[in-house]
């Protein structure tokens, strides 16, 4: 399987009124975001806060996404949330016969005491074993500890033939100079997750990025991915700006990236699992209605039509 290059977001989970899995609300988010130029849809990820979900609400919520978008981009999910290695490959199963184009491992559940390469390398293996004939990514998710992986740890992902989609979140350009050059010849690709080295990882030749902003302009993601090499100054000025609207991913995602959806006329409400209290607050209104306006400026200025697709 080849993975597509491009622009893949980290897909936010939709619950409903009640706090279980909206159905039609993520199969509205999937839609959104394949119509914008989606090279495809990382979903039960820690945007879709796959650590509050249960096993069986990350297998439906993978084959609603999977039904929704059908061949037309691909899939990939994760939930690989459990600590013991024995509940991983459990989960990580069920994850895979949903028929997803990869599941995706997560760094720091291959190494929960973070004792080192030995360990990951160990675990990694014996999930590659115990369930075959499908490919993986790995995710250096950040929660519940940043677990960046080692030259060593790339390599033999690189060398394995079955990890083809790496999620890199080093946010560090020097090392992503480095991880070009491990994986180069290979079939394991890089996705930057990291706004702020967007470019530089792309001039570099990351093949694309899987960062939580896609949830926000997609489009104008897109453009830097489709423009970089052939109008550097125009992409320059993008990326200082994206760097600048990124800051709205803290403390107030997913939130902010709920609102914002609503804002374009998605309907997908604002409950959550992750910091609940947080759910609509006056600055998230104000801060979301502020980028509304300079994403549809950005828009003008590289000659966008337009991002709202109404469903």
């Amino acid at each position: 399987m080849i993975f597509n290059s491009g622009v893949w977001p980290t897909m936010i989970t939709i619950f409903d009124s009640d706090n279980k899995l909206d159905l039609a609300g993520n199969k509205r988010v999937a839609r959104h975001l394949m119509k914008s130029g989606a090279a495809g849809i990382f979903t039960v990820c820690q945007s879709s806060e796959m650590f509050a979900l249960s096993i069986d609400e990350k297998v439906l919520l993978a084959e609603t996404i999977l039904a929704e978008v059908g061949d037309e981009i691909q899939v990939i999910a994760s939930g690989h949330t459990s600590d013991t290695i024995e509940e991983q490959i459990e989960e990580l199963k069920a994850v895979a016969a949903t028929g997803v184009y990869a599941v995706v491992l997560v760094a720091n559940r291959l190494d929960v005491k973070n004792q080192g390469g030995d360990v990951l390398l160990k675990n990694a293996e014996r999930i590659l074993s115990e369930i075959p004939d499908i490919d993986f990514g790995i995710y250096e998710c950040p929660f519940p500890y940043h677990r960046l992986l080692s030259e060593r740890e790339i390599e033999w992902c690189a060398k394995s033939g079955r990890i083809k989609f790496f999620k890199d979140v080093c946010c560090d350009a020097e090392l992503q100079k480095k991880r070009i050059e491990l994986v180069r010849g290979t079939s394991l690709k890089l996705f930057n997750a990291n706004t702020q080295t967007m470019l530089n990882s792309l001039q570099l030749g990351y093949d694309g990025f899987n960062g939580v902003m896609c949830n926000f302009h997609i489009d104008i993601y897109n453009w830097m991915y489709n423009h970089f090499s052939e109008n550097l100054e125009k992409s320059e000025k993008l990326q200082a700006w994206l760097t600048e609207t990124c800051a709205i991913e803290g403390p107030a995602y997913p939130a902010i990236a709920k609102y914002h959806l609503n804002s374009l006329g998605l309907d997908v409400g604002y409950t959550m699992r992750v910091k609940p209290n947080e759910n609509l607050t006056a600055e998230i209104k104000e801060v979301s209605a502020e980028l509304i306006e300079k994403e549809n400026a950005m828009r003008k200025f590289l000659g966008i039509e337009c991002a709202l697709v109404k469903n």
